[in-house]
């Protein structure tokens, strides 16, 4: 795995395959990635998943982005990258990691700590929940 402090090719590449082509989303890309720090998992060269995060404010982090490519899903490669953004924003002083999950997802993101807040809303055309979690 690879951290890198701006959008690189690679995790462009795969969040284009899951999120456009696979999902549908249109609006993948916004003004937050060239300030984020982004995860790359390879497997050899090839890169097969990816996440982001940024800092809101003192002390909180929010992981966005987290793309795993179709072949390793079930593999705990979107663990991986959660777990190292994670560990990134506990090196710096965080305190708090939030994320915005696509409600179908929120069962990953609770396997590993992350709690549902009571807000929900629509990201394009797709529910989302906002969950926390305590470093």
């Amino acid at each position: 795995m690879k951290l890198f402090h701006a959008l690189h090719p690679d995790s462009a590449e795969i969040r284009k395959t899951v999120f456009m082509q696979e999902q549908g989303f249109q609006q993948e890309f916004d003004e937050i990635d060239s300030r984020a720090v982004h995860a790359v998992v390879y497997d050899g060269d090839r890169p097969i998943a990816t996440g982001r995060l940024f800092t809101e404010r003192p002390g909180c982090y929010v992981i966005g982005r987290v793309a795993v490519l179709p072949d390793y899903r079930g593999k705990h490669v979107g663990n991986a990258v959660v777990q190292a953004l994670e560990a990134w924003a506990k090196e710096r002083g965080g305190k708090l990691v939030s994320l915005s999950a696509q409600c179908r997802a929120s069962g990953f993101y609770e396997k590993l700590g992350y709690q549902k807040t009571n807000d929900t809303h629509m990201d394009e055309f797709c529910p989302h929940v906002t969950m926390e979690k305590k470093l």
